[in-house]
C-alpha cells in the first residue's frame, strides 16, 4: 500500500510542477481538456477490445493524468481538489453498497445492480427520475442499454429471453409494412424500434451490444483491407473492379 500510496503522491507532484512550469499545461481549462478526455476513453475501450494488458496500462495512465488534471484546476479556485473527489468516491461506494458496509443481504449480481439504481435514487441532489441519470450526450447504442437497464432496476422489464426475441420479430414485421409504404419517417421509427429491440435482446443474452458490434466493425475492416490489398496487387484499384472479383478475395478473408 505504502508504494501505492508514494506513486500516486509522485503523479499528483508532477501534475503541480507541469501546471506551474509547463506553458501547455498553465493554460487549459476544464473546458478545454474535455475532447482528450473522450479521445482518451475510446482509446481505452479499443485497447479491452483488444485485450492488449500492456496498452490497457497505458491508456488507464492517461486517464487518471485527466482525473488529476481537473481537480488540479478546480483546486485552484477552491471548488474542489483530488482529496475531495476520493473521498466523495469513498463515501459513494459504501453507501452503494449496504451488503457490505451494511446489514442488506443480496443474492447475486442482478440484486447489487437494482440496490445500486435505487440508491442513487435517494442520494442528496440524485436523479429526479429514474431515467434522468442517462446521459444525453451519450452516443444513441450504449443510451438504449442504459435506459433498458435502469428500467429493469424497477422491475420494468421482460422476464424471457424467448419474449424478447418475439418482439424483434415483431418489430422487423412491423418495418417490412412501413417499407413498403416508402414513408421516410415511419421506416426511421420502426427501424430504431428494431435497434432498440435488438439491443434488448442483446441485454438477456448477456451480450454488449456495443462491444459485439465494435467487433463486427473491426471484422469487416479487416477484411476489406484484405480484399483492398489482393486487388491492388493485381495492378487494379476497388473503383474498377466488378463485385465478383471483390467476392473472391472477400471470401478469402472470411476463411483467414
Amino acid at each position: 500500500m505504502e508504494e501505492k500510496l508514494k506513486a500516486f503522491e509522485r503523479l499528483l507532484v508532477i501534475m503541480d510542477e507541469l501546471r506551474e512550469q509547463c506553458p501547455w499545461d498553465k493554460k487549459q481549462t476544464i473546458e478545454s481538456i474535455r475532447h482528450l478526455t473522450i479521445e482518451e476513453t475510446f482509446e481505452l475501450s479499443d485497447a479491452i477490445l483488444k485485450n492488449d494488458l500492456q496498452e490497457i496500462k497505458k491508456e488507464l495512465g492517461d486517464i487518471l493524468l485527466h482525473i488529476v488534471f481537473y481537480a488540479r484546476i478546480a483546486s485552484e479556485t477552491k471548488a474542489f481538489d483530488i482529496k475531495d473527489v476520493i473521498n466523495a468516491l469513498c463515501d459513494k461506494l459504501i453507501f452503494r453498497h449496504p451488503h457490505i458496509y451494511g446489514d442488506v443481504k443480496v443474492s447475486d449480481e442482478n440484486d447489487v445492480k437494482k440496490n445500486w439504481e435505487q440508491l442513487k435514487q435517494k442520494e442528496k441532489g440524485g436523479n429526479k427520475t429514474v431515467l434522468s441519470g442517462v446521459p444525453n450526450s451519450m452516443p444513441a447504442l450504449l443510451k438504449a442499454y442504459r435506459i433498458q437497464e435502469k428500467a429493469r432496476s424497477v422491475g420494468f422489464d421482460w422476464e424471457e429471453p424467448q419474449q424478447v426475441y418475439a418482439k424483434v420479430k415483431e418489430e422487423l414485421d412491423e418495418l417490412d409494412k412501413e417499407v413498403s409504404t416508402q414513408n421516410t419517417e415511419a421506416i426511421e421509427n420502426e427501424f430504431g424500434d428494431v435497434l432498440f429491440a435488438l439491443i434488448n435482446y442483446a441485454r438477456f443474452l448477456n451480450i454488449n451490444p456495443e462491444d459485439a458490434l465494435e467487433k463486427t466493425n473491426k471484422k469487416f475492416i479487416k477484411r476489406f483491407t484484405y480484399m483492398e490489398e489482393k486487388i491492388k496487387e493485381q495492378g487494379k484499384t476497388m473503383a474498377n473492379s466488378t463485385l465478383s472479383e471483390m467476392d473472391v478475395f472477400w471470401n478469402e478473408a472470411k476463411k483467414l
